[in-house]
């Protein structure tokens, strides 16, 4: 809908492309326009009461949203819409402002768009970016009710906002509790001070991705014993799919993940995790790939830290215990099994 509403004239392969592309560009600028139900999380996802399933997956988009920050001069109305108080109308109402009237060159022009009151400026202000602004904090995390405190910052210091932004060998030396007020306490403070060191700064981590094998390109390229990297795509209660390069997800039976017995693969790996693997058997006729990642194998257990085993994890309930003994084959649980769906799930 939202596609369509953007790009009218366009195919809907065409604008399924445009989607694609500005994934790569931006992801969550782009998947925060699919409701966060229709994005595959696991197998047992439509299990769960649907509301509470919504609830929380919209509160975790909003804290990736808020947490990131967004440029408002670029940002789209579904982006804008999830940005702590504002709602769909406002962010409409934000984009239709700044195409009538230009791009923001100050945070407090925001004040004028319609129905964006004081209340909802508060909220909002924090999280919305205007990148190059006469005021330098105006491009930061720093909220506009703590300007005095920068302000009262470069003043003790003697060094213009300007020269004091970045200079991270300089901050680094302040002492919080110094600029401290009955308004703003030393944590504030100390928030200020990491803002400064690194405005506008990207919270997310470095971006790590899988080191496909350049001669591996097909199935007829894929021979038992072969060492690869891949990503984990969707982790299931009988093993976890990865993306080795192929357009066909290898399995990792829950048995072939340790050498160790494995109750709940969770406890192992995770969707997103980078993996060495080792390719055990290659059936072409059925598209199936068996993979492994036992040191016995030469495979490497992953590419990075595996999350800790949780409470639930060791010890799983009655209703749902995992067999003691898993199946030595990576495709008997295949068999009444529609793979592609579950595939399906764990890719965005």
């Amino acid at each position: 809908e939202l596609a369509a509403q953007e790009f009218p004239d366009l195919d809907v392969s065409l604008r399924g492309a445009v989607s694609i592309a500005r994934r790569l560009q931006d992801p969550l600028a782009e998947l925060v326009k699919i409701e966060p139900k229709a994005i595959g999380v696991g197998q047992y996802q439509h299990d769960v009461d649907p509301t509470k399933l919504a609830q929380s997956l919209d509160g975790v988009v909003e804290d990736c949203v808020n947490a990131v920050g967004v440029d408002v001069n670029t940002a789209s109305a579904p982006l804008l819409a999830h940005i702590s108080g504002l709602n769909a109308q406002i962010a409409s109402n934000i984009v239709a402002y700044r195409n009538e009237h230009g791009g923001f060159k100050t945070r407090a022009a925001l004040k004028k768009v319609p129905r964006l009151g004081p209340k909802a400026f508060e909220q909002a202000a924090g999280f919305l970016r205007i990148m190059d602004a006469a005021n330098p904090l105006d491009g930061s995390a720093v909220h506009p009710e703590a300007y005095p405190v920068a302000e009262r910052i470069a003043q003790k210091t003697g060094r213009p906002l300007k020269s004091l932004i970045g200079d991270k060998a300089f901050l680094s030396k302040l002492r919080p509790q110094d600029f401290a007020d009955e308004t703003f306490g030393a944590p504030t403070v100390t928030d200020i001070l990491s803002e400064l060191e690194k405005p506008g700064r990207d919270p997310r981590p470095q971006f790590q991705t899988a080191a496909f094998d350049d001669a591996i390109h097909s199935f007829s390229d894929l021979k038992a014993g072969q060492r690869l990297e891949g990503v984990v795509t969707n982790v299931t209660a009988f093993g976890a799919f990865v993306d080795i390069g192929v357009h066909q997800d290898g399995l990792v039976h829950i048995s072939e993940l340790a050498d160790t017995f494995v109750k709940d693969p969770h406890s192992v790996v995770r969707a997103g995790q980078v993996v060495r693997v080792v390719v055990k058997d290659v059936d072409a006729a059925r598209k199936r790939i068996a993979l492994s990642m036992k040191s016995g194998s030469g495979a490497a257990s992953a590419a990075g830290p595996a999350p800790r085993p949780s409470a639930s994890a060791a010890k799983p309930m009655a209703a749902r215990a995992a067999p003691d003994r898993p199946s030595a084959s990576p495709f008997d649980v295949l068999k009444t099994l529609d793979m592609s769906k579950d595939r399906g799930q764990g890719r965005v």
